[in-house]
């Protein structure tokens, strides 16, 4: 076995001292704040006692061909993100796992990776960092990589030790740190609806409401009027999920679910792929309102069936600025990876996710949000007295001597005002990450609706970038 010590915090903190692979394995769901299943892991260490560092998460490509540059492609991303955060790393932890099906067979799925890891150990020395121990996880035992002793790391693997019974579990309770389950139930509640029925009657009320929306919004005074409705009903929304009796973390989302009809969540879902919708929305970042919109977004991403599985973008990255914005930088990065796995270009998504796993503050973000925030009020407040003065003066009538609030607008970088892109032909969609996916055939009020999305995404050249 490899003896050697990994602290878990700089020096000046309370360090926990992880001894061999049992403790890293342990450690694990702490490091990461949930369970990774059917992942690479990888953390790089700093200094002489093995600091904890950057750390990324894949998930374990399913073709071995596949292994070999994906491997390169990880030890680069981790070796030069921790040299631009906190230097070059002195050496790297891998984690591989992966359950089995039945699951007990967790050694045949360790010898199936075993050249991935080969492949990942081999990677981290040509950039010239050792590997300091490679560990396989699966079906509640560990592996390593790294230890040829049979009397220590014996073939059957190691049991892992019981959740909540370890030094390292005690002293992440002390400091706060919770474990969200596996990266499957974090996932599963943010995945589309699989009942049929539930389903077709949700995907019906999305068909329903794209055609009537696409002409609005191509239409720049309909447009905003759109985005004051989505709002309204995306807080009256939350107001509704607010008042509910609380339930259970096992029964919430089915409890949300239930408060919010089909025809609702239609309209928000369509209203939100406008991008200036979107961003207002985003201004429901904290305080009291943030749980009921995050909650909220949850329960739209759920509803983006069928062939609107790409309007999931939006709400799923409201809902990871939410998390990352409240302090749950797991949570934030689990909605941030789906949003781009819904719509790999969906711009707000890169940016926010990066950012989560470069370690910025989100507070430069949401001082941003709050500004944009009272400049709707006060435009909202300049509208309500106009509406006034042309109702007490009617629409002929000389208004020069009367004072008016004039909100100064940025031209945009053209010179003009802001103007909107015409939308793209229902064939000319974006590609994909996987070359070899297939779409499934859209209804013509699906592709209407995602013309719409486009347009409202990309059509503003004076806002601000997704």
């Amino acid at each position: 076995m490899n003896k050697h010590h990994e602290s878990t915090g700089p020096a000046g903190e309370q360090q926990i001292t992880l001894r061999g692979p049992a403790d890293l394995a342990d450690a694990l769901p702490y490091l990461m704040g949930f369970y990774p299943n059917d992942s690479v892991v990888m953390v790089a260490l700093h200094g002489g006692q093995g600091r904890f560092g950057g750390r990324l998460r894949l998930g374990i490509p399913q073709a071995p061909g596949e292994w070999g540059p994906v491997a390169d492609q990880l030890a680069e991303c981790l070796v030069s993100g921790s040299e631009r955060r906190e230097g070059r790393p002195d050496a790297i932890v891998i984690f591989l796992c992966q359950d089995s099906p039945d699951g007990s067979s967790g050694r045949l799925i360790m010898e199936r990776l075993r050249p991935f890891a080969q492949r990942l150990r081999t990677a981290c020395g040509a950039l010239d960092v050792p590997v300091l121990e490679a560990l396989c996880l699966s079906d509640g035992r560990y592996w390593s990589y790294c230890c040829p002793d049979p009397r220590c790391c014996p073939d059957q693997g190691n049991p892992l030790a019981m959740p909540g019974t370890t030094v390292m579990a005690a002293a992440a309770t002390y400091a706060g740190v919770h474990v969200r389950g596996t990266l499957r139930d974090m996932e599963a509640r943010l995945q589309p609806w699989r009942t049929p029925a539930a389903v077709r009657a949700q995907e019906k009320a999305l068909d329903t409401a794209g055609p009537a929306l696409l002409p609005r919004l191509l239409d720049e005074r309909a447009r905003r009027e759109v985005t004051a409705e989505t709002l309204r009903l995306a807080r009256r929304l939350m107001d509704r999920i607010e008042d509910a009796q609380p339930a259970p973390p096992a029964l919430a989302d089915a409890g949300d679910d239930q408060l919010i009809g089909s025809d609702e969540a239609a309209a928000v879902i369509l209203g939100l792929q406008d991008r200036e919708t979107r961003d207002r929305a985003a201004a429901w970042m904290e305080g009291p309102e943030a749980q009921s919109a995050l909650r909220l977004w949850r329960t739209l991403a759920r509803r983006c069936v069928g062939p609107y599985g790409e309007h999931a973008a939006a709400p799923l990255t409201l809902a990871g600025w939410v998390s990352w914005s409240t302090g749950d930088e797991p949570g934030a990065r689990v909605a941030l990876s789906l949003a781009l796995r819904a719509d790999p270009d969906y711009t707000f998504a890169q940016l926010l996710h990066r950012a989560c796993n470069e370690g910025l503050d989100p507070e430069a973000l949401r001082r941003c949000l709050r500004e944009a925030a009272d400049a709707d009020a006060d435009e909202e407040e300049a509208g309500a007295d106009i509406e006034a003065v042309e109702a007490a003066t009617g629409p002929g009538t000389d208004r020069g001597a009367t004072p008016l609030h004039v909100r100064k607008v940025r031209a945009s970088p053209d010179g003009g005002r802001r103007r909107a892109r015409a939308p793209r032909p229902p064939g000319a969609g974006r590609p994909r990450a996987s070359s070899g996916s297939t779409r499934p055939r859209v209804p013509a009020a699906g592709r209407r609706t995602r013309d719409a999305r486009r347009y409202g995404r990309r059509g503003s050249r004076a806002r601000r970038h997704d």
